[in-house]
């Protein structure tokens, strides 16, 4: 059953006269966990929905850190087998070689087997009847009338043209076809990631395998942190991320990746896949989110959060905020006034601690560069050693700096 009160677009949607036929009424670019969510909302209430991808296989390039709170599985309905583990605890390495570590007696979240996720969105809208295309990149559009001509790319066909009544831009943060506002007031703030998966022995896998573990401190990742996750049994994710900086010279992230291997006493398992990518997003979400006929959705409208560089759930969730108003529009051709709503209940959705946990994570993240900058991080991590587990989570994924108390103002504000 659909999350909404969705209505039947066959029974209210008018007869067009439209001058040229269209490929379909809803375009989506991307397959990614947003593309794909909204073509299965869409396809659910009876729309004739085409998605794309540039990706021939959607198991590839499966950069993304995957980590999020249990109750996310239920919400979104995400089946086991894309669940490649579970963590009780959190483990935070730094500054320095001091750890921190906080368990729960029951598990808090789970980390994603993030093409399987992708490939099971995708499955899950075909299922309901849209249809899907691999190795098709958009390269363009313009809106003609009541439609959108989409120019794609593909290995078979060469070039040809798209037309739809809506087209959406779900194609990550390279914002593909929706673009880029010169000269923002609020700019990007971009995130660069290096991954790898390693195959490990079972008693190389013990310490790793219930927490999610970081490292903080600008000598294991200048202006970023890393991680080891745990995956499927005798597997782990270990990454390095930072935010770029181009007013400094920054390391290469493959060899502070290599490094972070090395002091963990990882650096003779076998590497299965490496793989990287970037977010961008912007710090308080005023880019425009339509363009006409053309929407943005997921990382194209910066709902990758920059703190912990998470996007999975925020990406769902816009998917779930875009439906019911693309349905109405759709059953009401001539009025798509309802989606003048969308950037503010996008904005709801993602919630007030949003824009504050952006100015925390760039503030905290470009500034760790040096001793000073460690001194001041091992300030506000002493702070919450008398936490509980469930109260980092609700820190980290909620984003509840209030539960952290007064301590944390003067870092907040930069006082400190």
């Amino acid at each position: 059953m659909l999350p909404f009160k969705a209505v039947s677009l066959l029974q209210l949607r008018p007869l067009l006269s439209d001058p040229e036929p269209y490929d379909c009424e809803v375009l989506v670019v991307g397959a990614g966990p947003s593309g794909a969510e909204l073509a299965r909302l869409l396809a659910q209430a009876g729309v004739d929905v085409l998605l794309v991808d540039r990706l021939k296989n959607l198991g590839q390039a499966a950069f993304s850190s995957a980590a999020l709170p249990l109750e996310t599985l239920d919400r979104f309905g995400i089946p086991a087998h894309v669940v490649a583990a579970r963590w009780s605890g959190w483990q935070l390495v730094g500054p320095g070689e001091q750890r921190r570590l906080w368990s729960a007696g029951q598990p808090l979240g789970a980390v994603l087997d993030f093409g399987a996720l992708r490939q099971w969105l995708a499955g899950q809208a075909q299922s309901w009847g849209a249809r899907l295309q691999l190795g098709v990149t958009a390269i363009g559009w313009h809106q003609d009338g009541a439609g959108v001509n989409t120019v794609v790319r593909d290995g078979a066909a060469g070039r040809r043209r798209l037309r739809s009544r809506w087209l959406v831009d779900a194609s990550g943060e390279g914002r593909a076809l929706i673009g880029e506002q010169a000269k923002l007031a609020d700019p990007l703030v971009a995130g660069l990631g290096v991954e790898w998966l390693l195959q490990v022995d079972p008693e190389q896998h013990r310490p790793w395998a219930d927490r999610l573990s970081f490292f903080l401190g600008s000598d294991w990742v200048r202006q970023g942190y890393g991680w080891v996750f745990p995956m499927a049994p005798s597997q782990l994710k270990v990454g390095v991320c930072r935010l770029a900086d181009p007013s400094r010279a920054q390391p290469a992230l493959a060899l502070e990746l290599g490094a972070l291997v090395q002091r963990c006493g990882l650096g003779q398992a076998e590497v299965l896949d490496r793989h990287g990518g970037r977010i961008r997003s912007t710090v308080r979400r005023h880019e425009p989110h339509r363009l006409g006929r053309l929407i943005g959705l997921g990382d194209a409208v910066s709902t990758a959060n920059l703190l912990g560089g998470e996007g999975i759930r925020h990406a769902l969730a816009s998917a779930r905020v875009l439906a019911p108003l693309l349905l109405e529009a759709l059953a009401k051709p001539a009025g798509s006034a309802c989606l003048d709503q969308y950037p503010m209940l996008l904005r709801r959705e993602l919630g007030w601690r949003w824009s504050l946990s952006g100015r925390l994570a760039r503030r905290t993240w470009l500034g760790l560069a040096d001793a000073r900058a460690d001194a001041r991080l091992e300030r506000l991590l002493a702070g919450l050693q008398t936490r509980r587990a469930e109260d980092l989570s609700a820190l980290l994924f909620d984003y509840r700096f209030e539960h952290y108390g007064l301590k944390a103002l003067p870092y907040l504000l930069g006082w400190r």
